[in-house]
């Protein structure tokens, strides 16, 4: 089968396309044969070395597809199953082996492709406002990068709940999609004061929560946008990594709160995966969020896929097509 490996961190060029044995399924495991594989940061991270990996490496963690093999001892899949999976590396190829209690079933309903594009960013939105921080309907809330993947997702789930949704993008193109999708406020954040806009539209106050997935660009304006005993939730580096910060600038700025939450660590168990990725489905299932696939690479374009997402071009989810 085919598959993107990498033998050094760098740039998107360090991506090649090989020809690697098709793996089988260990007991416990299942080989899904992939019909589309998501797209994250995360690989971005991974590839340039910012995330270590042991190299050679594979790349990728999020797919979907059909089950091509079932290991010793799986129930929990039959051959034929539509599965998704996020969280198991080896993405980038036409197949993976992925365990079974890390993987779940595709309802009726949800196309493989959504399954793909959505199912990693949507169950990182779910925790983020759900069990992180609990937001609550009327609650306004600031979401960095809203037009990307992750932020589309969460504006409707916010906006589903009956929350206040301050979002930001880098062009009136984005800003656009995102008040099509309810956003109450956009800020263009590379050409206005992100601090000085979210103090007018709250009238000073500042918002509770904020989610950053940008990084060292986002950083100042996220900490200045919070209200006392405000919530900074900084999941991404997309621009890099933010700055240091000094505990004592938190107490100076209102006794606020910093966390650099990982999914895994809301996924411990079997359970936890199924009820996040049931909440996401339901949600897609009921209308009340559309996974938006911007845009699709054949597998041998991981290049330029990187390229795309690296380069800030991209609204929505990116997929690659095996």
């Amino acid at each position: 089968m085919r598959a993107i490996r990498f033998e050094k961190t760098g740039g998107p060029e360090v991506l090649e396309l090989v020809q690697v044995e098709t793996q089988k399924p260990q007991p416990g495991e299942i080989l899904v044969r992939h019909q589309a594989v998501g797209i994250n940061f995360i690989d971005t991270y991974q590839r340039s070395g910012l995330y270590p990996m042991k190299l050679p490496a594979g790349l990728g963690s999020e797919a979907a597809g059909v089950v091509e093999a079932v290991g010793e001892g799986v129930t929990r899949f039959k051959v034929g199953d539509l599965a998704a999976y996020a969280g198991t590396p080896g993405a980038y190829a036409d197949a993976n082996t992925v365990t079974a209690e890390r993987a779940v079933r595709i309802p009726a309903g949800v196309d493989v492709r959504t399954a793909a594009a959505g199912l990693l960013k949507g169950m990182t939105v779910e925790f983020l406002i759900r069990r992180l921080h609990k937001v609550e309907p009327g609650e306004m809330v600031l979401v960095h990068a809203a037009a990307g993947g992750v932020g589309q997702i969460m504006v409707q789930w916010l906006k589903a709940i009956g929350a206040g949704v301050i979002g930001t993008v880098g062009s009136d193109e984005k800003a656009a999609r995102v008040r099509a999708l309810g956003a109450d406020h956009v800020i263009l954040y590379r050409h206005q004061d992100v601090a000085a806009e979210v103090r007018r539209i709250t009238g000073g106050k500042g918002v509770p929560v904020a989610y950053d997935s940008v990084g060292k660009d986002t950083f100042e304006g996220t900490l200045g946008s919070l209200a006392r005993r405000g919530l900074f939730v900084s999941f991404g580096n997309a621009s890099g990594p933010p700055p240091p910060l000094e505990a004592r600038r938190l107490m100076l700025a209102g006794s606020l709160f910093f966390t650099r939450p990982t999914m895994v660590d809301y996924q411990t168990t079997t359970a936890e995966l199924d009820a996040s990725a049931a909440a996401l489905f339901d949600m897609i299932g009921a209308g009340k969020i559309e996974i938006e696939i911007g845009q699709t690479f054949p597998l041998a374009e991981a290049r330029k896929a990187h390229e795309a997402l690296e380069g800030r071009s991209t609204i929505g989810a990116s997929l690659l097509i095996p």
